[in-house]
């Protein structure tokens, strides 16, 4: 009976060492499979995403970077318009300077022997006449700009949206642009605040 207790036990002992050794070789096998799963899958998923990074992505960076580009020029050129406007409408100095040397030159042409209609407009009709030429060239940038920048668009990408504010200051540069041209013409023409009569 002692004789059948130890092989029982050495048995018992075999068969749990077998089964202790083939659970080794369980999580051995496992982890190997799991490694060769990984190296597999990492070069696929490395791949796609070498192609997403290469094809669309770059080219939707690549959009969205002209678009960015054509939407600071247009804010740009709609802020100029409207810059513009009000220079043709206020007056700048480069029509001061132009008016202040028609004033000298008429002054120096006139005859003191002119009659005093003639020196009237030599002195001060051309000065006034300098200014709204002037102002008027402003004016005519200033509307030239702005439709540009509001017809733009109409040239480039299809299915890229105007900025709003890009919108609204580019119509304001060009009314102010109408505004101003239509003063200039009315001013060159004597036909607003016109000179005053000699007699």
């Amino acid at each position: 009976m002692g004789t059948k207790t130890v092989d029982e036990a050495g048995a018992e002992t075999g068969a749990e060492a077998t089964e202790a050794k083939r659970d080794e070789e369980t999580v051995d096998v496992t982890e190997k499979d799991v490694k060769d799963a990984k190296d597999e899958v990492t070069p696929v998923a490395e791949e796609s995403d070498g192609v997403d990074a290469d094809g669309e992505d770059s080219d939707l960076g690549e959009i969205v970077e002209e678009s960015r580009s054509a939407g600071v020029g247009l804010g740009a050129g709609a802020v100029v318009s409207v810059a513009l406007g009000l220079v043709s409408l206020t007056g700048g100095w480069i029509g001061t300077v132009a008016a202040a040397r028609q004033t000298l030159v008429g002054q120096l042409e006139t005859a003191s022997s002119a009659s005093v209609a003639d020196q009237i407009q030599a002195v001060y009709g051309d000065a006034w006449q300098a200014t709204a030429l002037w102002a008027g060239l402003f004016a005519l940038a200033a509307l030239v700009t702005g439709v540009v920048v509001l017809a733009r668009p109409a040239f480039g990408a299809p299915g890229r949206v105007q900025a709003p504010w890009i919108k609204s200051v580019a119509w304001a540069g060009v009314t102010l642009g109408v505004i101003g041209l239509l003063l200039a013409v009315l001013k060159y023409t004597d036909a607003l605040l016109g000179l005053p009569s000699a007699s």
